[in-house]
Formats: structure tokens, sequence, C-alpha cells
């Protein structure tokens, strides 16, 4: 994983930091806050916040994830390829990569480049997405943290 070791020489990219708990359920709570404020921005119609919500709400579940680890880092694309090595690793058993790789790129049409593309919003994948969250925060135990760190720590 090249990208993980190019993201650990950035000053902004991966950086082991203490496991935080409180930080990770304060992320997930975001996360779970967004898709109530996304249920009101649905109303607008607005492509942009639509975009830009639905990124987050799934931005802030994962990066839940991290802070549970002790992973900090604040640049989306090597928050992603953490994500590709939890995957290949077995701690996130879906593509939750890929989803966050074309939502981000959305994101990045609509905000910055005002391109206005529809954004398809499924409430109920969102909700399911959020409870596959909890279900691997709840399950991550220190002895599965402490093995990812030290992969990590060797990239």
């Amino acid at each position: 994983m090249k990208k993980i070791n190019w993201c650990k020489k950035q000053k902004k990219g991966i950086k082991l930091i203490e496991p935080n708990d409180n930080l990770s359920e304060e992320y997930y709570q975001n996360s779970e806050e967004s898709l109530k404020v996304l249920r009101f921005i649905k109303k607008t119609k607005s492509n942009m916040w639509l975009a830009t919500t639905k990124y987050y709400i799934e931005y802030f579940a994962v990066y839940s994830i991290l802070m549970k680890i002790g992973i900090k880092c604040e640049i989306h694309d090597c928050t992603i390829s953490l994500v590709r090595f939890l995957e290949k690793e077995g701690l996130i058993k879906i593509k939750i990569s890929d989803i966050l790789e074309k939502d981000k790129k959305l994101r990045m049409d609509n905000q910055y480049y005002l391109k206005n593309r529809p954004v398809k919003i499924d409430f109920e994948k969102l909700s399911e997405f959020i409870v596959f969250i909890k279900d691997i925060l709840d399950n991550l135990n220190k002895k599965k943290i402490e093995e990812l760190r030290t992969k990590i720590k060797k990239f």
C-alpha cells in the first residue's frame, strides 16, 4: 500500500495517536446527526448540499473507526486508503472505500465545480451504513486495534 506510506509522510496525512473512544463516539454521533440534517436538506433539492451532507455522513462514520484505532488523518484520499487497508484486513466486510470514493467525487463536482449532478438519497441504505459501522465499533477489541496499528507502523 504505497499510498499509505506516502500519506504517512504528509504533514496532515496519517498519524498514529492514542486510541480515543470519546472522539470515536463524537464522530459517530456527527454521522447520525448529519443523517437527520439530510432529511431537511432533501426538501430543498440542493444537489450541492445533498452531495456534501451524504458524503460527510459516510466520512464521519468511517472516521469514528479511525479514532477508535488511534489514527488521525486530515487528507480525505488518505482516509479512503486507510479504509481500503481495513477492508483488506477484514475489519470492514463491504467495499466502503468505493462508496466513499464515488460520493467524494460527487461532492467535489457539486460543491467546487458547481456541476449540479443529481444525488440519489436512500435513507434506508444510509441508516444501514451507520448501523454497520456501529457494529464494527462495538466489536473492535484492543487486540485487533494493536494488530492494525502495528501493520500501519510498518508501512
